[in-house]
């Protein structure tokens, strides 16, 4: 059960990763192409970057968080089992 669990976390760290990475490509090669679509705009083209940076920090401290316990309850798992043997 803890392997999947590891995998699942493992797959949402990458999967965030990669969307931000994408939509960061994407929005500077927009602004590029397209600067008077921006212009117009009331906040500077690269506040989406911004915000899809702190969401997927905040999903990823998650998910790190969620694997450390995960880790914990797998050494006081272990522990159990030989204190009881």
């Amino acid at each position: 059960m803890f392997k999947k669990i590891n995998n699942f976390l493992n797959c949402l760290i990458g999967s965030f990763i990669g969307v931000f990475i994408a939509h960061s490509i994407y929005t500077y090669f927009d602004f590029r192409n397209n600067p008077g679509l921006y212009e117009i705009q009331s906040t500077p083209w690269h506040m989406s970057i911004q915000v899809y940076g702190w969401g997927t920090a905040v999903i990823i401290f998650i998910a790190i968080i969620l694997l450390l316990i995960k880790k914990k309850m797998k050494e006081i798992n272990n522990t159990f089992y030989v204190d009881c043997l």
